[in-house]
């Protein structure tokens, strides 16, 4: 018997197109062992931060062994490591962004989310065209120019051609000097040619959070609903590359498994994308389970301290240097703080999670989640120019096609530096002579001053002046 078993033993092959296969059980608590073995294991510690220093990134394994390090020196260098990555790559630059619920109508029976098909609760509601105008007005008023579509699964209230219709009405949709210029999206897992025709009608990034990597788990969250099949579900940023689209977001909730075992599943999957297509995941989310109209964090036994939390920012940012980090309104002020600071690089601002949320006074019964930082978008700016950050609204390299392979390979020969810093002081000069105060432009003029001195190259510099001078005059829209 114990031969016939080891036979039909599931193998970890990270260039595997099979779900249990780069997603492996076996390897996950083989790593996990592995790293708790060698907590101790100073030397062997000191040796991976070197690694990662060097811009190496680190194995799901090598992970592991940070992870469960309780070593107050070696946790210290980490975090710093982790700083100055984010140092590197991505500037005092941080992307703002705002989600945009399309509807509520789910048929899954997602145990952690109140969307749930037998939550009779939560009022159901689907935007129309008319008022999907209405709500990117919205948004445009406050000065946004990316957003994250978001809806539950439902073939018969939200089919795909509802979704295509509303990305084509949110591109043509311009209020006074507003546009939304990338359209990121996050819907369920779909088939290939769903993905083409996203591809089709510009999207930026696939997002679909895997919520957690561990099958057996995943079947119990997820009890009824077409997301009840892990392996459709996990398989889907495949599809989504097979389809065109080469800028994908992973990302887990946080709370529903060990963290321990969703760190080393979300590196695996990072890998098997790098390993089969050449280039990684364009972004990694980082959401923990949350309040909300029927759901108890208490329920969730693995939900994550503040401590932990911080340590696995720290950790995924040097074990994949080169990949975007996001964190949404679900945590606090201080939290995304101290996440900026450890590698986080986009964040949301002014979010509402309910359906029709900004336009109408929607009942909090009706949101997804409850947002922990409800500050209103002028105000998360003026917060990040205090810290010395440049909140930057740019979406220029997916209009460039700087995605996927080119976006990476720019960005790991340091060259993306050109581009994203001048683009983000060009929004930003966008956002403070459109929807800014005068202590805003004031304070925003001053950041753009000091952010010129760190840019090297003569002919950058020039350029993006006269691009600053003409946005001045009132002409908008330029980019590197």
């Amino acid at each position: 018997m114990n031969e016939i078993k080891n036979e039909k033993a599931i193998k970890y092959d990270a260039k595997s197109s099979k779900a249990e296969e780069f997603i492996n059980d076996a390897e996950i608590i083989s790593s996990i062992e592995y790293g708790r073995e060698n907590k101790d294991n100073i030397e062997l510690q000191r040796e991976l931060l070197e690694k990662a220093k060097n811009l190496k990134g680190l194995t799901h394994r090598e992970a592991s062994v940070l992870l469960h390090s309780e070593n107050e020196e070696i946790m210290a260098e980490m975090k710093q490591i982790a700083r100055d990555i984010k140092t590197r790559f991505y500037g005092n630059r941080i992307v703002l962004f705002a989600p945009l619920y399309l509807s509520n109508y789910c048929v899954n029976g997602c145990v952690y989310c109140p969307y749930h098909a037998k939550n009779k609760n939560i009022p159901r509601l689907k935007l129309t065209q008319d008022e999907i105008r209405a709500e990117v007005i919205a948004l445009q008023d406050m000065g946004h120019k990316r957003i994250a579509l978001e809806l539950g699964e439902d073939p018969v209230n939200n089919p795909l051609d509802y979704v295509l219709e509303s990305i084509k009405t949110i591109y043509a949709t311009k209020h006074r000097n507003g546009s939304i210029r990338r359209v990121n999206v996050n819907i369920a897992a779909t088939d290939v040619e769903s993905y083409r025709k996203l591809k089709e009608v510009g999207i930026g990034t696939y997002i679909l959070f895997q919520e957690t990597y561990n099958k057996e788990n995943y079947e119990r969250q997820h009890p009824t609903g077409p997301k009840s099949n892990y392996a459709y579900h996990t398989e889907a940023m495949d599809r989504a590359m097979e389809g065109g689209i080469d800028d994908v977001g992973l990302g887990v909730l946080y709370g529903l498994e060990s963290y321990h075992y969703e760190l080393v599943g979300l590196l695996m999957h990072a890998e098997h994308l790098e390993a089969k297509f050449g280039v990684g995941p364009h972004t990694i989310s980082m959401p923990r389970i949350c309040p909300a109209d029927d759901i108890d964090t208490n329920d969730f036994t693995n939900a994550l301290d503040d401590e932990i939390f911080e340590k696995l920012i720290a950790l995924i940012r040097i074990s994949v240097p080169y990949t975007g980090m996001i964190i949404s309104t679900r945590e606090g002020v201080e939290m995304r703080r101290k996440a900026l600071e450890l590698g986080v690089s986009q964040i949301s601002g002014g979010s509402k999670t309910a359906v029709g949320g900004y336009i109408k006074d929607i009942e909090e019964e009706s949101a997804q989640f409850d947002v922990s930082d409800s500050r209103p978008l002028k105000d998360v700016v003026d917060w990040l120019l205090e810290l010395g950050h440049v909140p930057s609204f740019c979406t220029a390299c997916y209009r460039e096609g700087r995605t996927g392979d080119r976006f990476m390979s720019l960005l790991k020969s340091g060259q993306i530096v050109n581009c994203c810093h001048p683009n983000a002081l060009i929004t930003l000069k966008e956002y403070i002579e459109d929807y800014g105060d005068e202590e805003i432009k004031a304070k925003g003029n001053q950041v753009i001053e000091q952010s010129m001195k760190t840019i090297t190259n003569p002919v950058v510099v020039e350029k993006t002046r006269k691009f600053l001078k003409k946005i001045e005059d009132g002409e908008r829209d330029f980019r590197f």
